[in-house]
């Protein structure tokens, strides 16, 4: 298992698995999948509605819980209210301690993600999560937290994938020591058709995810890929074991069009998640 240290010194598995759109009645036996494939870490969110599915999903594992490593993200429209927000997420999953709490977008027409930051450090502090993180935050809301704030987010979770890569803003991260975490890794799939992919993926008799998601992995992003179907999430897995050479790495890199598929951070205004 192929694990990251953040900044406070939790690890973190680097590949893990992600339950966006997967409908509330089937996320059980999905993260089930997920976990039977040999998924430690999984990403939830309020807003997904279906944390309630994420946790019958631990329970009924058998797996010890701290083998596993649970991330979840505070509704932009609780903002101001983070602290209940946050102890309904956790009652919802069933856990005395999540790992990782995310804000889940920055909504800058609010301006609360700076007090829900604060009553997020207060859960930090009182031991209730073990490191606090951002999740779609671009440089100007980062530096408005680091500036009227006192701890530095663990994880800056961004749309990331070889046409959209944010190189500015992952290197700003990592200057600042914040892990960087890929949603979207592999475009919603519309990157695995690049030719470039293609001819890697054959080269090494692999899928064109596993080409994708290794070149995620030799950069030290954290990562989370998505699939409801328990064949993918194996292959999916199997990433952590494709090693990229330095030619194959620049070959996806090159893949770069500053195509954005998510929302704008800078103005998404998601209130209603």
């Amino acid at each position: 298992m192929l694990e990251l240290t953040l900044n406070n010194g939790v690890t973190i598995p680097q590949l893990g698995f992600g339950v966006f759109q997967v409908p509330a009645e089937e996320t059980q036996k999905v993260v089930e999948d997920a976990l039977d494939a040999g998924y430690r870490h999984i990403d939830t969110a309020a807003a997904y509605r279906n944390e309630t599915g994420v946790g019958a999903a631990i329970a009924a594992s058998g797996i010890p819980r701290e083998e596993l490593f649970i991330t979840t993200k505070l509704r932009n429209g609780e903002q101001g209210d983070a602290y209940d927000a946050f102890q309904r997420s956790r009652e919802a999953l069933g856990l005395d301690v999540i790992d990782l709490y995310l804000i889940h977008w920055p909504v800058p027409s609010q301006g609360l993600y700076t007090q829900a930051w604060k009553e997020m450090e207060k859960l930090y502090q009182d031991k209730q999560i073990r490191a606090i993180g951002v999740s779609n935050f671009l440089p100007e809301h980062l530096d408005t937290l680091l500036r009227e704030t006192e701890v530095v987010p663990a994880v800056n979770q961004i749309e990331l994938h070889p046409t959209f890569q944010q190189a500015d803003l992952a290197n700003k991260c990592r200057g600042l020591s914040i892990a960087v975490e890929a949603y979207s890794p592999l475009g919603q799939g519309q990157d695995l058709n690049a030719e470039q992919v293609a001819l890697v993926a054959e080269t090494h008799g692999t899928t064109p995810a596993q080409v994708i998601l290794a070149w995620h992995l030799a950069q030290g992003t954290i990562v989370i890929p998505k699939s409801a179907d328990s064949t993918r999430m194996r292959e999916n897995f199997g990433a952590a074991d494709l090693s990229l050479t330095e030619s194959e790495l620049a070959a996806v890199t090159a893949l770069e069009s500053g195509t954005r598929i998510g929302a704008d951070p800078a103005v998404a205004a998601f209130t209603q998640l």
